[in-house]
């Protein structure tokens, strides 16, 4: 490792499994301080304990002020400063299709997934405006930039996510606190329920499985000084589905076209 983050504390939002435990890892690898924030009780402890003293686990549902603020406190009481937030806390909808989705759990995922990434940046900028800035790095989703069926709240949030992002990054500029955003995609975590193989091989360029490491290394460069002039930016972490189908299944499109102008 490099250090990268020596010097540097964070906060993991979700941090107890999935793309923020590789986060954490990585954050503790590369130097950094890291308060692991999580309603996993159990998760977080465990993680904690492996990483040492470099780390602390704080219970927190990031959809509520008190205790936002309560995790800012403490990162900075143990720690001496905070440097480097990563909103990375999500929960999915229902794979429900949109006339049958009563939307039940709409409030739930736009309180976790949108007002807990305005909740967490609002407070940890404050401290940062007044201490030199920082880096804030959102997780949004590849759900969130390309449409698709079912999945219509998780999907708004995501979207809302990007864009909070990208206007958070033209408002804290100016105090030396970046903003930018990750979309991650096709990343086996707790939260995927799907085919993950299908979807790879009829969506995916890049026929390698994503893991959360590879989110991980690039919240890290995010994180780091490397990124000093980045700010406002979209990476999608997704082995080119957003930019486009692999040629295989492009194939299968151009021949069912042309079958069917035959046809006509």
């Amino acid at each position: 490792m490099t250090d990268e983050l020596a010097g540097k504390v964070a906060v993991v939002t979700g941090g107890a499994n999935g793309i923020g435990k590789a986060t954490v890892e990585r954050f503790v690898e590369e130097g950094a301080r890291v308060v692991i924030a999580d309603l996993d009780a159990e998760g977080g402890h465990a993680l904690a304990a492996r990483c040492g003293d470099v780390a602390a686990f704080v219970p927190t549902d990031v959809a509520d002020a008190d205790q936002v603020q309560s995790l800012v406190d403490f990162t900075v009481e143990r720690f001496g400063g905070l440097h480097v937030l990563f909103n990375n806390a999500g929960v999915a909808s229902a794979m429900t299709r949109f006339l049958h989705d009563d939307l039940s759990d709409f409030d739930r995922v736009m309180r976790v997934n949108v007002l807990g990434v305005m909740l967490g940046s609002q407070r940890a900028a404050r401290h940062m405006k007044e201490h030199g800035g920082g880096s804030i790095v959102n997780c949004a989703s590849i759900a969130g930039i390309n449409a698709g069926v079912g999945l219509a709240t998780y999907r708004a949030s995501k979207a809302a996510v990007i864009h909070l992002s990208r206007t958070m990054a033209v408002d804290l500029a100016q105090y030396g606190v970046r903003v930018n955003c990750i979309a991650p995609g096709q990343i086996q975590t707790g939260m995927t329920s799907y085919d993950m193989d299908a979807v790879v091989r009829f969506m995916q360029p890049l026929p390698r499985q994503g893991r959360a490491e590879d989110v991980a290394d690039a919240v890290v460069y995010l994180a780091g000084d490397r990124s000093a002039q980045i700010t406002g930016i979209v990476v999608p972490i997704d082995g080119g589905t957003t930019a486009g189908p692999p040629p295989a299944q492009t194939k299968l499109m151009l021949a069912a076209s042309a079958s069917a102008q035959r046809k006509d």
